[in-house]
């Protein structure tokens, strides 16, 4: 009987301890699988008994790969039924093969232990192969300084000692009862596709969830100063902990650092430091990092790989997905870019803890747009749960960022380049024609953030189509109640009318000279239109706080 393992809840899988030989894999094995009522197999002594001879005489006779390619094949059979608890050897995880199955089968957990303990451990095993070669506190330590790197890319990571195989028995018990895997989002793509993982953490444990993905261990942060403060350590140290090489870039908080002569620095300085076109660039920040990272990995030797780790709940969910990327130019916003897709994403929601209720406002206006486009009833539930977003709640968040994320993979991946006119990926820029004339006429000088320009962009896109006769009237009333309930400004502060008009007659979506914009005929129907009187969007305009 087989079991589609991929979809369980992290209760139901099977369980497989991995370390160094003397970590204590088969006694907490044992233990754990006692107390949770499950079997318990050791791959060595299920590999020893199929091939009728001792592990040491298989490495022996056949040598270690014919032994690994067993060991491989018997995993592989452990881990095709119901739940068990497994004990592999040392050398097992080390396989990426089997890295992978026991990635799509099991959790797993690293028991990690300090090397006098593993020593004190093995002395006088002369059935493991590996420790008759020579000195085995040298062996220990050279396996340690190999294996750790990919020990680190397990689920969890128990720290052992000397303590009681009962204490640590519990304290594993106790990880993967706390373990709450991310939530996960996939982007599929026509050429290729990556992962949207959601939930707290991630920082913390990048380096395993991006390790899988890197063409090589060699990545360059791009971050603020700001952020960097805040996540760059844990950052730092998570890549460490798996082996990825790293250095880091920083730039000036703020969307004054979205211009050529910031983008041309980054790029002079990963030539500086001989990048090739195997080197990750990583994406550490919010919406302004994230735009111009993307494009300086876009641009660099045409094209560095790239992973985004957003820390804005904007920029969660938004910019960082999609493949957008750019820099501002005097002309207006995002006029210099390239579309250029990453390669994962990590949005870690815990990073919004550090995050002003201001900023949670500015993203909340990027989610409200999703349920505006095409999804009336999800429009109705943020309505009623917007005060508990805005404040921070946990549960009420992750739901509200994959919510958001997914309806923007299922458009991205619809119309990855924007090439649909009328009902693509375009209707991504619901009341950004608006916002980013808001943005050009503040001078992108941080006064007006983006989010919070989009907010007030959806109101005057509401009003504009409800001028058109296209929506009820009362759709924008609706609509700004909801933004100001928020906590964000459903009006214009007296900017002037006529510069508006201005800096949209420079947008990006113009087409043969006409404005063009994302209406709606209602709450979930949005469409494009480039048949909209100037006039119009100047009423529109007069109507809510310009002058």
């Amino acid at each position: 009987m087989s079991f589609n393992h991929h979809d369980l809840p992290v209760q139901e899988r099977s369980i497989v301890l991995v370390g160094l030989m003397g970590a204590g894999k088969t006694a907490i094995g044992k233990r754990l699988a006692a107390q949770l009522g499950l079997p318990f197999y050791d791959a060595d002594h299920e590999i020893e008994r199929a091939a009728g001879m001792s592990i040491a005489e298989i490495f022996q006779t056949h040598g270690e790969a014919h032994f690994r390619a067993g060991e491989k094949r018997v995993i592989e059979r452990l881990l095709s039924g119901e739940r068990i608890v497994l004990a592999p050897g040392g050398g097992a995880f080390m396989d990426p093969e089997t890295r992978a199955l026991v990635r799509e089968r099991a959790i797993s957990i690293w028991l990690r232990c300090p090397l006098p303990v593993l020593h004190s451990r093995v002395m006088g095993r002369t059935h493991r192969p590996l420790l008759n070669a020579g000195d085995p506190a040298e062996i220990l330590a050279r396996l340690s300084e190999l294996r750790s790197p990919t020990y680190a890319l397990a689920d969890i990571i128990i720290d052992g000692s000397e303590v009681p195989p009962q204490v640590t028995t519990d304290n594993v018990i106790a990880a993967i009862n706390a373990y709450t895997p991310p939530r996960r989002v996939h982007v599929q793509l026509s050429e290729r596709s990556y992962d949207v993982l959601i939930g707290p953490d991630l920082i913390k444990r990048a380096g395993a969830h991006i390790a899988p993905v890197l063409p090589q261990p060699r990545c360059v942060i791009i971050t603020d100063s700001n952020v960097a403060a805040l996540h760059l350590p844990t950052l730092q140290a998570a890549l460490t902990e798996v082996g990825i090489k790293h250095a880091t870039l920083t730039v000036a908080p703020g969307e004054e650092s979205k211009s050529f002569e910031t983008w041309q620095r980054l790029v002079t300085s990963l030539l500086e430091q001989k990048v090739d076109r195997h080197t990750t660039i990583i994406a550490l920040g919010g919406g302004v990092v994230g735009d111009l990272a993307g494009f300086t990995a876009a641009a660099t030797l045409r094209g560095l790989p790239f992973i985004q780790i957003p820390t804005t709940l904007l920029s969660q969910v938004d910019s960082s997905v999609g493949g957008k990327t750019g820099i501002n130019t005097p002309q207006g916003k995002n006029l210099a870019g390239a579309f250029h897709q990453p390669l994962l994403v990590l949005a870690d929601t815990g990073a919004l803890k550090t995050l002003p209720v201001r900023e949670l406002r500015a993203g909340y206006a990027e989610i409200v747009k999703a349920g505006m486009i095409a999804d009336a009833p999800f429009y109705e539930w943020c309505e009623a749960n917007a005060e508990g977003i805005v404040g921070g709640d946990d549960a009420l968040l992750s739901q509200a960022i994959e919510h958001a994320v997914r309806f923007k993979a299922r458009v991205v991946g619809d119309d990855e380049r924007e090439t649909k006119p009328n009902n693509g990926r375009a209707l991504l820029n619901l009341g950004h024609t608006f916002a980013h004339a808001l943005e050009a006429e503040c001078h992108f000088d941080g006064t007006l953030l983006h989010g919070e320009a989009v907010a007030t962009g959806l109101v005057l896109a509401t009003d504009l189509s409800a001028r058109m006769g296209l929506c009820p009237q009362e759709d924008t009333g609706r609509v700004a109640a909801h933004i100001a309930r928020a906590g964000l400004n459903p009006r214009i502060a007296g900017l002037n009318a006529e510069a508006l008009l201005a800096h949209m007659k420079q947008d990006k979506k113009m087409r043969e000279g006409k404005l063009t914009f994302i209406l709606m005929r209602g709450i979930g129907q949005a469409f494009t239109s480039n048949q909209v009187e100037e006039d119009a969007v100047r009423n529109t305009l007069l109507a809510n706080g310009a002058a």
